[in-house]
């Protein structure tokens, strides 16, 4: 699977919060949006405003690209009930996501490494593709020979909380997602309006 290479702390500076939760803040030295003169902007038409909604949860989920969203989309739009609800629990329910959620790397980018390097075990097993839908009950676990990672340890002691969704033991190196996860409860952190991103899927795909 593709891994984004480009320039993260710009997309944090155009959203203007430290959306990655990377430990050195990109917007304290650069406050403003990037571009000449950073806070001029025009004001966004419905399509500019909708896009941006979609380019905020492609960023918060590790920079999905443009065709991993769109199938996530088709798959929500195939279930009964609430569209917006299914996709948003399909992306929370990513291997990778749920990795970070359980404190086991730092920022959604050290999710992806740790997945796809072997170091994460779902139900005992190991599981390498970023992408895995988590189901409930299912455990998540770091693989015991990974367990004196440093960046694994340092990254459980940090102070983020568990979404309820989730409960995690620090001592066995492992965690388990418990009930679908809500919209309401997922830890996002910058506010994404998922009926304007649905809507506009709609009418793009």
């Amino acid at each position: 699977m593709a891994r984004y290479t480009g320039n993260k702390n710009r997309i944090a500076r155009r959203f203007g919060t430290n959306i990655f939760g990377r430990a050195r803040n990109p917007l304290i030295h650069k406050p403003n949006p990037p571009g000449v003169h950073g806070a001029r902007r025009r004001k966004k038409s419905d399509y500019g405003l909708q896009l941006e909604e979609k380019q905020k949860l492609k960023a918060i989920y590790g920079m999905l690209s443009e065709k991993q969203l769109v199938i996530y989309y088709k798959k929500a739009l195939s279930k009964t009930g609430n569209t917006a609800q299914h996709l948003a629990e399909m992306l929370e329910c990513r291997l990778d996501n749920l990795v970070y959620r359980l404190k086991f790397a730092a920022t959604i980018f050290g999710a992806h490494q740790l997945v796809s390097h072997g170091h994460i075990l779902v139900d005992g097993k190991k599981v390498d593709r970023r992408s895995f839908q988590v189901k409930p009950g299912m455990t998540i676990s770091i693989k015991e020979k990974s367990r004196q990672m440093k960046a694994i340890n340092a990254a459980l002691d940090s102070g983020r909380e568990l979404p309820p969704y989730l409960t995690s033991s620090r001592e066995q190196f492992s965690g388990q997602l418990v009930a679908p996860p809500v919209q309401e409860q997922m830890p996002w952190p910058i506010e994404i309006s998922l009926a304007e991103i649905c809507d506009f899927l709609a009418h793009t795909t």
